[in-house]
C-alpha cells in the first residue's frame, strides 16, 4: 500500500475516533479532514472545496428553504395535524398513524425537518389521549427514517447520487428508491403498530417535551391562564347576540378578554373583532364574570366544559412581551393604548413583581418591567417587534407566520417535486428553482431562509466530500474493492450488496450514517462494481439504504437524538425496538435489490 493510501487511512481512522469520542464537533472534524487532505496534497485545492458546490449540498440547501416555507405557511403543520386526527381511538392506532404521518412527510422533505414539524402535534396527541410520549416519539423518529428511504430527499441518498454523477454514471432520480423503500415503509410501520405497545417503554419524562409545547405549558402555568379561562353560553335573547365582538365591547362592559369562539363544535382561537356572536354560541373568555353581568346580558357559565382549550394554535400564537426601558407606554392602560386594535393581539395576563395579574388587565396602568402574555396571529407579532415600546421575549417557534401563502407554497412545492420526479430537470436545479420561487413570492423571507439552513450539516458534508475523491485518487477504494473480491471470490452480486449493506448499517450506528458512511463507502461500491461487473448503481443503492439503518443507537440518525430527551429513551430502548425493526426490514431490502436491481 503506497504512503498516500496509508496516510489517508490514518486520516479516516482519526476522524472516526474523534466522531465516536464526541468531544469535537462533527462539522469541525469535517473541516479538519478537508484541511489535512488539502495540505497533504492528496487532493487539489479545487477538489478540496468541491463539496461546497456539489449537487448534494445544493439539493440539501434547497430542501431546508422549502421546508421552512412549508412550515411558516402552516402547510406541514396542517397536514401533520390532519393525519394525526385519524389516530384517535386507541394506542395501537395512534402508533400506526404517527408512523405513517412521519413516513409520508419525510418522503417529501428532509427527515429532521419532518420530525421537527410533527413533534409538537405528536406530543399534543399524547396529552389528549393520555398515551405516554415514549409510546409515540420513537415511532415518529423511525417513521421519518423509513420514509426517507423511499425517495431521494434524504442526505445519504443525495450524497450517493452525487457520487454517481461525479463518477460519470446516471444519478438516482426522485423515485429510484421507491420500489424498495415503499415495501420497507409498509413492513416497518406494520411491525411498530403490532408490537409497539409491548416493546415501547411507557414513560412520562418530567420536564421533557418539545420546545413549542414546553413554552405553551410553562407560560400558561406561570400566568395561571387555565384557572381564569371559562366558557360562556350565549342564551336566546342575549343582549350581545347578533353583535360583533367590537360592538359587544366585552372588555368594557364585562371586563373580560375574548380568547375563543365556539360554534357548532368548531373552536376559533383569537377571533376577529368583526366576528359576530350568535345565539347558541359559546365564548371562551379570560377573567371572572360577575353574576349580575351574566344575568343582564343573557349569558351562562358552562359548568365542567369539555372543550379542550389550547390557547396557542395554527391561527393563534402565544408569546411573552415586556415593556422596554423608558417606554412611552408606561403609566397608560392597555385600553388607553388601544392595544388590541393597534396590534390585533389579546393580552391574557400581566406579570408584575413575581406574580401574575389575570383580572382587569385592560385597566392596569403599565409599569417598566411588566411582562405581558400575548395571544394572536403570529404575523401580528411583527408589529410588536417593530415597536420600540415593547420587547418580544419569547414566541412560539411553531408559529404560522404566513398563513395566506399556504396554497401558493403548496403549489410551488408540488410542481418542484413533479419536475424532479419526472426528471425534466436535475434534482439540484429543480430544488433550487423551487426554493428561489418560494423566496421570490414571499412564502419565506431571505433572512428566514438563511436561518433555516442547518449550516452544521452543510459544512459536515462539504468537509467530508474530499474523502471520496481521495479514496479514488490514492487507490484505497480499489484496494478495498480488490480485498472484498478476493475474500468473496465467486460470490454473486447480491452477496456483495449484502456485505455493503451490513457494513454501512454497522458504521451508521456508531458514527451516524447520513454523511460520513455514504462518503466513505459509495466510492468502494463503484470500484467493486467495476471490478466484478456487477451493477455499480445497484451496489451504490445498497450503501445508500444501509446508511439509513441507524435504528440501534441514539446517534445512529439525528432524529433519534431529537426524540431521546422528550421520550425519555435509553440506549437499551433503541437496541430492543430498533433491533427487531432491522430484522424485519433487512430481508425486504435484499429482496428489493435482487428484483429491482438484478443483483
Amino acid at each position: 500500500m503506497p504512503p498516500s493510501a496509508l496516510f489517508l487511512l490514518a486520516v479516516i481512522l482519526l476522524a472516526a475516533i474523534l466522531l465516536l469520542a464526541t468531544r469535537v464537533r462533527p462539522d469541525l472534524i469535517a473541516l479538519l479532514t478537508l484541511v489535512a487532505l488539502a495540505l497533504s496534497g492528496l487532493v487539489t485545492p479545487a477538489e478540496a472545496f468541491a463539496g461546497f458546490s456539489s449537487s448534494a449540498v445544493i439539493t440539501i440547501l434547497s430542501i431546508f428553504i422549502i421546508s421552512e416555507a412549508m412550515q411558516q405557511t402552516g402547510l406541514t403543520l396542517a397536514v401533520g395535524r390532519r393525519l394525526l386526527r385519524f389516530s384517535g381511538g386507541g394506542e395501537r392506532r395512534a402508533i400506526l398513524f404517527t408512523t405513517l404521518a412521519a413516513a409520508l412527510l419525510s418522503m417529501f422533505m428532509n427527515n429532521l425537518a419532518a420530525a421537527g414539524v410533527l413533534l409538537p402535534a405528536v406530543i399534543s396527541l399524547s396529552r389528549q389521549t393520555q398515551i405516554p410520549p415514549s409510546r409515540l416519539l420513537m415511532p415518529l423518529a423511525f417513521g421519518t427514517i423509513l420514509g426517507g428511504m423511499a425517495t431521494l430527499l434524504t442526505t445519504a441518498n443525495i450524497i450517493v447520487s452525487g457520487t454517481l454523477r461525479a463518477a460519470g454514471l446516471e444519478p438516482f432520480n426522485l423515485l429510484s428508491f421507491l420500489p424498495i423503500g415503499l415495501p420497507v415503509v409498509f413492513v416497518g410501520t406494520a411491525l411498530l403498530a403490532l408490537t409497539g405497545k409491548r416493546l415501547l417503554p411507557s414513560r412520562h419524562p418530567a420536564g421533557q417535551s418539545a420546545r413549542a409545547v414546553r413554552l405553551r405549558a410553562e407560560l400558561t402555568s406561570l400566568y395561571g391562564i387555565q384557572q381564569t379561562v371559562c366558557e360562556l353560553s350565549v342564551l336566546r335573547g342575549s343582549a350581545l347576540a347578533d353583535l360583533s365582538l367590537r360592538e359587544g365591547a366585552w372588555g368594557q362592559r364585562l371586563g373580560l378578554t375574548v380568547v375563543g369562539l365556539i360554534r357548532n363544535g368548531h373552536v376559533s382561537i383569537s377571533p376577529s373583532a368583526d366576528d359576530l356572536v350568535q345565539e347558541g354560541d359559546a365564548v371562551l373568555v379570560q377573567g371572572t364574570p360577575r353574576e349580575s353581568d351574566l344575568l343582564n346580558y343573557g349569558l351562562r357559565v358552562v359548568p365542567d366544559a369539555d372543550t379542550i382549550l389550547d390557547i396557542a394554535s395554527p391561527e393563534a400564537d402565544l408569546g411573552e412581551v415586556v415593556l422596554s426601558p423608558h417606554s412611552s407606554s408606561a403609566g397608560k392602560t392597555l385600553r388607553q393604548l388601544r392595544f388590541r386594535e393597534k396590534y390585533g393581539l389579546n393580552v391574557l395576563a400581566l406579570w408584575r413583581r413575581n406574580k401574575p395579574v389575570a383580572h382587569g388587565v385592560s385597566e392596569v396602568r403599565l409599569e417598566a418591567g411588566d411582562a405581558l402574555l400575548v395571544q394572536g396571529p403570529a404575523a401580528n407579532f411583527g408589529l410588536l417587534r417593530d415597536d420600540r415600546d415593547f420587547l418580544v421575549l419569547e414566541q412560539d417557534p411553531d408559529a404560522v407566520l404566513r398563513p395566506r401563502k399556504a396554497r401558493l407554497a403548496a403549489g410551488i412545492t408540488l410542481v418542484t417535486l413533479i419536475v424532479a420526479a419526472m426528471a425534466w430537470l436535475p434534482v439540484p436545479v429543480a430544488g433550487m428553482t423551487g426554493a428561489t420561487l418560494l423566496l421570490l413570492t414571499g412564502c419565506v423571507s431571505m433572512d428566514d431562509g438563511y436561518r433555516a439552513i442547518e449550516w452544521k450539516a452543510i459544512f459536515l458534508i462539504a468537509g467530508m466530500w474530499p474523502l471520496g475523491t481521495a479514496l479514488a485518487t490514492t487507490g484505497l477504494a480499489d484496494s478495498a474493492a480488490t480485498s472484498v473480491v478476493a475474500v468473496s471470490d465467486g460470490f454473486p452480486p447480491l452477496a456483495l450488496a449484502t456485505v455493503l449493506l451490513f457494513a454501512s448499517g454497522l458504521l451508521s450506528q456508531v458514527i451516524g450514517g447520513q454523511v460520513a458512511v455514504p462518503i466513505l463507502l459509495a466510492p468502494i461500491a463503484l470500484a467493486l462494481g467495476a471490478a466484478t461487473g456487477a451493477d455499480a448503481r445497484g451496489l451504490a443503492m445498497a450503501v445508500a439504504l444501509g446508511s439509513s439503518l441507524g435504528f440501534l443507537t441514539p446517534i445512529g440518525h439525528p432524529v433519534n437524538t431529537l426524540v431521546m430527551g422528550p421520550g425519555g429513551y435509553t440506549t437499551r430502548d433503541y437496541l430492543r425496538v430498533g433491533g427487531l425493526l432491522l430484522i424485519a426490514i433487512l430481508p425486504v431490502i435484499l429482496l428489493g435489490l435482487h428484483f429491482a436491481w438484478n443483483l
